[in-house]
């Protein structure tokens, strides 16, 4: 399914020296972030940066929520990683998306501008109210069963 959200340049390097993000094939579910940088900035093991990405998005949706994640390829080979696990973007941010990257690796990691370093997927949103109770309803086969308690962990 298709939606149509608005975008809006935030940084004049996007859409010139930096590419705007897109699909990479038609069976992309993410778009490739990239880092809208004037120049090469590094990472040391163990470090994190925030890294701009020149765009702001206006969802106008709060069905939709857009999530930041790594690139697998990045967190692979380098150790390269979305900082906090995902990224949330609410649906009523409208400021620049920017990406807190961290180095897992060894060794330090420089990000040249242009760089993807992230992927951007659009999901749908369900909003829960919580009720409060003594004790829950029903019960399931697993109960307060813990990590690893389904199996070999």
């Amino acid at each position: 399914m298709l939606r149509r959200i608005e975008a809006r340049i935030v940084n004049p390097l996007l859409g010139g020296a930096i590419p705007t993000p897109t699909y990479a094939t038609g069976g992309s579910a993410a778009m490739d972030l990239h880092a809208c940088l004037e120049t090469r900035t590094t990472i040391a093991p163990g470090q994190r940066v925030l890294v701009p990405t020149g765009i702001a998005l206006n969802m106008m949706d709060p069905g939709l929520v857009a999530i930041v994640a790594s690139r697998s390829g990045l967190s692979l080979r380098h150790g390269v990683r979305v900082a906090q696990g995902v990224g949330v973007i609410d649906s009523d941010y409208q400021g620049e998306i920017s990406v807190i990257l961290a180095n897992d690796g060894n060794a330090p990691y420089s990000i040249e501008p242009g760089d993807r370093i992230a992927q951007l997927l659009f999901q749908p949103v369900v909003q829960a109210r919580l009720r409060f109770v003594e004790a829950f309803t029903t019960q399931t086969d697993r109960d307060t069963g813990g990590f690893g308690s389904t199996g070999k962990a």
